[in-house]
Order: C-alpha cells, then sequence, then structure tokens
C-alpha cells in the first residue's frame, strides 16, 4: 500500500478504540480512483481482531429496501448452523430473515413483515449487539453514497445506541457526494462518534515507489517520477494509467525519457480504457457494455440474453476481459473499479443509455429476476412501451411496501404514472400513491388521493380514495389542499344502497364523516352523520359495522352513559380485532380511545403493543407516532409521572416524518401535564410558549384539553383567575362537541377548586354538583372519584371528611393512583384539621409512597410537609422522584424489579460500564446510598394495579 502510512496508522487508532469497547465509525473520503478502497480492504486484512462483514453499494440498488444490510448479514446467516441462526437471532428471526430474503417474503401471506422502522431497526440492532458480544464487529461498506434509505438509517441508529459494544462502521465515500437522506448520513458521520479520514493525491515520494513497481526498476530517475507526478498531480489511478500507456510504448523510467511524458499530453482514465477495449474483440466490447448496464455479479447466462451471445462467447470475453486489466480476478463479473462503468457509460449518448436500460429491464423480466431488480432499469430508462412495465413498477410498489419501504414504493409509483396508460389506469396508481406516501407524508397523500379523485369513476375506489384522504388529511393537520371531505363523504353516502351491496362503503363513509366531526367539531352539520344508520343494525359482524359500533360507544362516553353499556358496545368491536388498514381506520382508533377513559388500562396498553408492533412492521411512521402519544397518555392515566413523560419524550424525538407530527398538542399537554407534577414551571411554560399564537378558529379535539392543562399550569403560577378562563373556554368547547363525561375532562372540578380560591363558594357548589351528577351517570369510579374529592374539599365539617373517604374509597381499586394520592392528601388534611394526628398520618404516610413512586414530586412535596405537621416521622430527602435521564430511567426500573447490573445491560443491550454509571447518577439525583433504597423510592410501579388496595403504604 504505497504513501498511505499516515491513513492505516489512523485506521488502526480507531480500531484500538473500539476494541476497549467504544463504537466508531471512520469514514474514508476521496475522489474517484483516488485508492479508497484498496485503502479499506488492504486495512481489513490486518484487522484480525474483528468479525469482519462487507458490503459494497451499488448505484442502481440505492432503492433496494436494505440491499446493503443484505450484502453484510446474507453470508454470515447463510453460513451460520441452526443452533447459531437461533441464537443470534432470538426473538427477531423472522423480521431479519425476511430482511435477507426478499424472494421469501414475496411469497408470504403474512403482509406487513419488515420495515425500516423502529421494529425492524430494534432486531437489526440486537444482532449486531450479540455478535459484538462474541467479537467486536466490524462493518465495512464500500462507496456509501450509493447505499439504500433503509440500511443507512439502521447504520445512523445503530451508531448512537450501541454506546459501548465494540462495533466499527468503517465506510468509503466519493467527495462531494452523500447519501440520502442526508440528515441520517450527518447522523452517521458526526464528530461525536466518526473520524474522517481523507484521502490526497500521493506525493512524490509514493510516486517513485509506484514507478518502481510498474517498470521493475530499483532506482527510476527522479526527475522522471516527478514529471509523472506533475501530469498526474498524484491520483492514484490516473497515475497507473499513465505508466501503464510509458510502459506499453517503450517509454523507460529515465531522465532521457522524462519529455517524452509530457507528449502523452494527460492519458486519461477514458483513453486508457477506450484503448483497452478497442484493441479487443467485439464480444469483449459487448461484454463490458453488459456490465455497465446490468451491473456487477450477474451469471454469465443473463449477460449472454443481454448481449445477444452464448454463455460460452461471454465466458471467452471474459476472459478477454480480465486480461486487458479491466475486469477483477475470482468469482463473479465484476469491474476493477466503479470508473470502469463510469467510462464505458460515457462513451454512449444519453438516449441509447436509456435504450440499454429498457432492454436490460425486458431481459431482466423475461428472466424472472425480482421485480425490484427490473424496477431498476426502468427507472433509468424513461418511458418504456408494454403493459408489463405498468404491472412490475406497481408490484415492486408492493413488495417494497411490505418491507416498510415506503418512499421506495413511491418512487416506483411515481415512475408508473408517467408511462403509457389508460386515464383509469392512472387515477388507480395515483391512489396506490396516495397509500404509500400516507406512510410518511401526508400532505403528499393528500396530493396524489386528489389528483385520483379527478380520474376515479368507480365509487369503491372513490371511497377508498376518501379514506386515505381523511386519514392524512386528519393525521397531517394540514388544512390546504385537501379537499371537501364531509361534502364528499356526503355525496357518496347518498349513492350507496343501504340495503343492497352498498351497505358496506355506506358504513365507512358514515364512519369517516363521523370521525371528521369528532376531530374537527366545526364540521358538524346537524344530526350526527352515523345516525343515519340504527344501533339495533350494528351487530359487528362487518368491518363497516365494527367501525361505527366504536365511534358510537365512544360518543356515548363522551355523552356520560353508563359504562357497562359502553364496555358491551366495545367488547363487540374489538374481539378478534382484524389486522390495521386504512379501510378500517378509525375503528382502532376508537376501541382505544374507549378503553383508555373506561379505565382498562391493561388493555388499552395490550392494544397499544400490538398495534406499535404492526404499524412499525410496515412502516406506518405516522401511526407509530401517534401511539407513542397514547402511551404516554395510558401511563399519565396510571399515574406513572416518570413513564408518561419518557413517552411523550420518545414521541417528540422519534423519527419524524415529512411534516408535523400528529397528535403534537396532545403529547405537548401531557408534557406540560407531567412538568407540573415534578414542580418544573419553567419547563411547562417554555413547552406552552410554543401555542401562544395559535389560532383556535377550527378548534379540534386536542385543543380543549391543552386549555385545562394551561390552567393548571397559569393556577400553579399563582395567577386563578386567568387558570378559571381557561377552564371556562374549555368547558365551552366540550360540551359544544357533546363531551360532558368528567371522566374524559374534569375541567368542572378544577374549575370550582379555584371558585373556592376566589371566595366564589355559591358557584363552586353548581360545579360539583353538576360533575357529581355526570360521574354517578357514567358509572367510572375514577370519574366519581374526582369529584367527590371535589365535593369533600369544598363541604365543611363532617359532610367534607365523609366525602373524602367516599372518594379514597372510590378511587381505590382504580389505577388511578395518583388521584388517589390526593384524595389521601385532602382526608389527612381533614382528619388533622379535626386532630386526628393518627389517622391523619396514616392517610398522609400512605399517600406520600403513592406521590413517590408516581414520581409526582410536587404532590409529594405537599404530603410530606402535611406528614410532618401531623407529627409523622418522614426522610431527610428533601425532594422526590428527581429528574432522570431516559437512560437513567430504564436502568433504575430494571434495578428496582430486582435484575442484576449484567443482565440489566444484556437486557438493554449496553455494556456493564453504562449500567453503573446510570445507578450512580440515579442514587445521587434520588438521596439515596443502593439498590434497597431504590425499591423504596420507585417500587415496580406496574403491579401496583394488582397490590391490596387496602394495604398501608
Amino acid at each position: 500500500m504505497v504513501g498511505r502510512a499516515d491513513e492505516l496508522a489512523a485506521l488502526d487508532a480507531v480500531a484500538e478504540e473500539v476494541l476497549s469497547e467504544r463504537t466508531r465509525v471512520v469514514l474514508m473520503d476521496g475522489h474517484a480512483g483516488i485508492g479508497k478502497s484498496a485503502l479499506l480492504h488492504f486495512w481489513l486484512d490486518r484487522a484480525r481482531q474483528f468479525r469482519i462483514l462487507r458490503a459494497r453499494c451499488r448505484q442502481l440498488e440505492r432503492d433496494f429496501a436494505f440491499g446493503t444490510v443484505r450484502r453484510l448479514l446474507g453470508p454470515l446467516m447463510a453460513a451460520a448452523s441452526d443452533s447459531d441462526r437461533r441464537s443470534l437471532l432470538e426473538g427477531a428471526g423472522d423480521t431479519v430473515l425476511r430482511i435477507l430474503d426478499p424472494e421469501d417474503s414475496r411469497n408470504d401471506d403474512e403482509p406487513g413483515v419488515c420495515s425500516d422502522t423502529t421494529e425492524t431497526l430494534l432486531s437489526l440492532d440486537n444482532l449486531a449487539f450479540r455478535l459484538s458480544r462474541r467479537q467486536p464487529l466490524l462493518l465495512a461498506i464500500d462507496d456509501l453514497q450509493w447505499i439504500d434509505p433503509p440500511s443507512l438509517r439502521w447504520l445512523a441508529r445503530l451508531v448512537h445506541r450501541a454506546d459501548a459494544h465494540p462495533i466499527l462502521v468503517a465506510a468509503t465515500t466519493r467527495t462531494g457526494e452523500k447519501p440520502a437522506p442526508g440528515q441520517l448520513f450527518n447522523d452517521l458521520v458526526h464528530p461525536s462518534t466518526c473520524r474522517s479520514v481523507v484521502l490526497e493525491p500521493l506525493g512524490v515520494h509514493s510516486v517513485e515507489k509506484l514507478v518502481s513497481a510498474v517498470f521493475g526498476a530499483d532506482r527510476p530517475d527522479p526527475s522522471f517520477c516527478a514529471a509523472c507526478h506533475a501530469a498526474t498531480d498524484g491520483h492514484p489511478l490516473f497515475l497507473r494509467a499513465l505508466l501503464c500507456d510509458a510502459r506499453r510504448s517503450g517509454v523507460q523510467p529515465t531522465r532521457d525519457d522524462r519529455e517524452k511524458i509530457r507528449t502523452f499530453g494527460l492519458p486519461t482514465l477514458s483513453r486508457e480504457i477506450g484503448h483497452r477495449l478497442g484493441h479487443g474483440s467485439e464480444d469483449m466490447a459487448a461484454l463490458a457494455r453488459g456490465l455497465a448496464i446490468l451491473g456487477d455479479h450477474k451469471p454469465p447466462a443473463l449477460l449472454a440474453a443481454y448481449c445477444g451471445r452464448g454463455e460460452a462467447v461471454i465466458r471467452s470475453a471474459a476472459a478477454e476481459l480480465h486480461a486487458s486489466g479491466l475486469l477483477r480476478a475470482g468469482d463473479g463479473l465484476r469491474f476493477v473499479h466503479p470508473v470502469v462503468r463510469e467510462v464505458v457509460l460515457a462513451q454512449w449518448p444519453p438516449q441509447e443509455v436509456g435504450e440499454a436500460h429498457a432492454r436490460a429491464a425486458h431481459v431482466l423480466h423475461l428472466s424472472g429476476r425480482p421485480d425490484e431488480e427490473v424496477a431498476a432499469h426502468l427507472l433509468a430508462a424513461g418511458p418504456v412501451p408494454g403493459h408489463w412495465v405498468l404491472t412490475v413498477l406497481r408490484r415492486a410498489a408492493g413488495e417494497a411496501l411490505r418491507r416498510g419501504a415506503a418512499e421506495a414504493a413511491v418512487t416506483y409509483l411515481r415512475h408508473a404514472v408517467h408511462q403509457p396508460v389508460q386515464p383509469g389506469e392512472r387515477a388507480q396508481v395515483l391512489l396506490e400513491l396516495a397509500v404509500a406516501a400516507s406512510h410518511y407524508d401526508t400532505g403528499l397523500a393528500v396530493s396524489y388521493g386528489t389528483a385520483a379523485l379527478e380520474g376515479l369513476t368507480d365509487d369503491s375506489a372513490r371511497s377508498e380514495a376518501v379514506g386515505v384522504l381523511t386519514y392524512s388529511h386528519l393525521l397531517s393537520r394540514a388544512t390546504a389542499y385537501a379537499p371537501d371531505l364531509d361534502h364528499l363523504t356526503a355525496e357518496l353516502s347518498v349513492r350507496a344502497d343501504p340495503t343492497g351491496s352498498d351497505r358496506e362503503p355506506l358504513l365507512r363513509m358514515h364512519a369517516l364523516r363521523s370521525w371528521l366531526e369528532f376531530e374537527r367539531p366545526s364540521t358538524r352539520a346537524g344530526a350526527t352523520a352515523s345516525r343515519a344508520v340504527r344501533d339495533t343494525q350494528l351487530v359487528g359482524n362487518t368491518p363497516g359495522e365494527r367501525q361505527l359500533l366504536a365511534i358510537r360507544a365512544f360518543n356515548a362516553l363522551r355523552a356520560a352513559q353508563p359504562a357497562p353499556y359502553i364496555a358491551e358496545m366495545v367488547d363487540r368491536t374489538s374481539v378478534n380485532l382484524p389486522t390495521f388498514s386504512h379501510d378500517l381506520f378509525p375503528l382502532h382508533y376508537f376501541v382505544a380511545q374507549a378503553l383508555l377513559y373506561l379505565d382498562e388500562l391493561d388493555k388499552a396498553d395490550d392494544l397499544c403493543t400490538h398495534l406499535l408492533r404492526e404499524t412499525r412492521g410496515r412502516g406506518l411512521e405516522l401511526l407509530a407516532s401517534s401511539l407513542l402519544v397514547y402511551r404516554a397518555g395510558i401511563s399519565l392515566r396510571r399515574g406513572d409521572i416518570g413513564k408518561a413523560a419518557a413517552a411523550a419524550r420518545a414521541a417528540s424525538e422519534g423519527p419524524s416524518a415529512a411534516g408535523e407530527r400528529p397528535y403534537t398538542m396532545t403529547m405537548d399537554t401531557i408534557r406540560i401535564d407531567t412538568l407540573l407534577e415534578q414542580g418544573d414551571l419553567e419547563a411547562a411554560e417554555h413547552i406552552a410558549g410554543a401555542y401562544s399564537a395559535a389560532d383556535p378558529s377550527d378548534v379540534s379535539w386536542e385543543w380543549p384539553r391543552f386549555l385545562m392543562s394551561l390552567a393548571a399550569l397559569r393556577t400553579a403560577q399563582g395567577d386563578v383567575r386567568a387558570g378559571l378562563s381557561l377552564l371556562r373556554e374549555c368547558g365551552h368547547h366540550f360540551e359544544a362537541a357533546g363531551t360532558v363525561n368528567p371522566v374524559i375532562c374534569p375541567w368542572r372540578s378544577r374549575a370550582a377548586a379555584a371558585q373556592l380560591a376566589l371566595g366564589h363558594h355559591g358557584d363552586a357548589r353548581a360545579l360539583i354538583e353538576q360533575e357529581l351528577d355526570l360521574a354517578r351517570r357514567c358509572r367510572i369510579p375514577r370519574a366519581l372519584g374526582v369529584a367527590l374529592l371535589a365535593a369533600g374539599t369544598a363541604a365543611p365539617g363532617a359532610r367534607g371528611l365523609e366525602h373524602l373517604a367516599e372518594a379514597v374509597s372510590h378511587l381505590e381499586g382504580t389505577p388511578a393512583h395518583l388521584e388517589l394520592a390526593r384524595a389521601l392528601h385532602e382526608y389527612g388534611s381533614a382528619l388533622l384539621r379535626r386532630d386526628d394526628k393518627r389517622g391523619a398520618r396514616t392517610a398522609l404516610r400512605r399517600g406520600l409512597d403513592i406521590a413517590v413512586r408516581c414520581g409526582a414530586s410536587s404532590l409529594a412535596e405537599r404530603l410530606h410537609k402535611r406528614l410532618h405537621d401531623a407529627g409523622g416521622r418522614v426522610g431527610s430527602r428533601g425532594t422526590y422522584g428527581c429528574s432522570l435521564t431516559a437512560g437513567e430511567e430504564r436502568v433504575t426500573a430494571l434495578a428496582a424489579q430486582g435484575y442484576s447490573n449484567k443482565q440489566i445491560a444484556e437486557r438493554l443491550f449496553v455494556s456493564l460500564r453504562t449500567v453503573e454509571t446510570h445507578l450512580t447518577g440515579a442514587y445521587r439525583k434520588l438521596r439515596i446510598t443502593g439498590r434497597s433504597e431504590l425499591v423504596a423510592v420507585l417500587g415496580d410501579i406496574s403491579s401496583r394495579g394488582r397490590r391490596d388496595p387496602h394495604a398501608q403504604g
């Protein structure tokens, strides 16, 4: 390896860092032909302490989802024994194997088995971590600028998640060329983990060594070497071309022949390759063109079909091409350098290159090659006649969607739109484009869906388009460019026959209109749209019936109808809940909302976990993002402030699709609530400030819930009147939309507390009576407990104490742990006012224990103070539920459940040192000395709902 000692030393230094259990990236950057690949492979031969997995990215395969991952991991898994493969793929085998074998996944009956999103990336992470535990892992990637986006997304995630695993990503890339998406590349090569090694041209001394090697001269003349260096600027590939050309012409490395170097001008690489091809046979030239179009490692039979020659002729031409120095030795037909391919292609006019790709696509199609391979050539060819083209592109898009590569699917379908197609077919392709785009870019989906509607004449297809448009419009919160969805759903409903085959599409339209009315109450037009179908007709046997039944159930919940009646409807809709699809949305949404507010939180959590696995497995990033918000809501309903905050943070920091994340306002509402419970008013104000210029003219379901949290913030800041005003506005919006159930929004009891603080006792009592009445009607213990808590706080003497005791009793058996802690605070305070210090201490100590377990430090401080007033013995930690980092939260949660440091490291795929660091930080923040105290402070929150509700804290 001539002239690369410094670069090799830099690579060795990075390798040493990795061997000391650090994850690193090293990027070799340089112009084409500068020697990046040669340096990489020379160095890999020396890196014997690593398990090395290699891949070379190819320009034609940038749209092959996980193509680079397949080249990295495929040979390893193919060579592994059955037992070794099972060990490596434990818990994620099917997902990874389907990535490595797309042909198998194409024939799989189960849709959406893998993706470039969290579920699949986690499986790949775990596989890499397991490999690195056995032996330091080196992922070598040549020509990174041509990597496919899903593989790039995994690598960017891996290097920042691997923490202290001995994993090294070594890659080469051309100067000035970055893979897309650019942000993922920037994440991968962030200076915190990446060292760049820039390959410069060779110096004069290195040129002397190369001249000596090419000419076999021990001491080439220095002036001759200087002339060679000046002619090529030390570029290795050009230098070799020059030297070979000079030697072939009889030039010697002497002082007398140095001027002859200038007579060559500057033999470019193009001239050298052209010279070699020109002196070969026509068969050799045809094979070179075939390799340039089809790419490396294609079987001789395929090249023979493309070149129109026999296999024996192709093998003979390959031997000739190898003898000319243009074909790499070894198995598989491959040029010695990508520049050779570029030079061969540059000899053709662009139109002929396109025609060559069209021929390649046809040959590959007739040979039964995978659709994505055929599609890669169709993308490079421009419009190609033949109906088979549209079929291939649509199938390739479908396969890309199955692997979660929605952006690749959109690329294929965009090309399909510009093929010669009938108007009806074009509209159908536009609809498929809308479906694919809705996975990650709702604005793009709305654009394609609107265009599809203009050409769709079949009501069934138009209904599907309206469904995608409604889904995309509501998840994006965008009003621009959206058609009049309410008008479209009404129009399709009118044309449908409610008694015949049109009944299911009719139910679907009613469901979409109901969802629109719920999310955007301003679209409500008189009677609710879904009431066009009577409840008695909704058995729940069909998808359409289930959708409407789920909506009816949640509407009944909003109207404070009895919980048993609602639960029965939810059971009918959720039994054997079908796989998520756009055609079924919003069935799962309303089932999830009903379970949340019925306090069926275990069922809600199970549903969320199932849907997250399903949506991530199909690349439905927008829906996965909304489910993370829902998971945060579940944790908040349980009173688990730490988990709610962590889930909301994960939702805000997760992979962002194009445009705004769905349910951002709900996510921020949860973040404000958790920060208030942690006593961090400044951070809560920072989040709320982002909505200071919000325009509530088109009020959504999210807005009044945000107002209630904003009211709590203003009250905590001491502005009770502002808080009361916001609560009144919140109540106005909820009641206008038909939402009166206090289990969804107990704004009346909160407003009553504000009225009491302002001395308006009559107004407070009226609000409390209303909430008590609604709580008794809905028959949900949480709602009644909260209303009784408000009544007990407002009522004097024994009556107030009775209400508070009743509130505690109702909240005991619910997952509303935070509300129970508040009730115990008020109950203990009331007992203390009656001088029942013993009873007060019992209630307050129990409330304090619950508040600490919940991570509600603000409430814990108040309980701590009140317990001290009651003469209780309290700890000296001073603060409760200190803010832990996400890593500290994960580690301490497992430690509290009894996992050892080693088990935690294996479970989280981090090093022992990382576990110890997180535990040390958590102990310091919580002011404790070890695990025994950690258990006492944190407990196992997930088991609280199963404990004896009457156990003393």
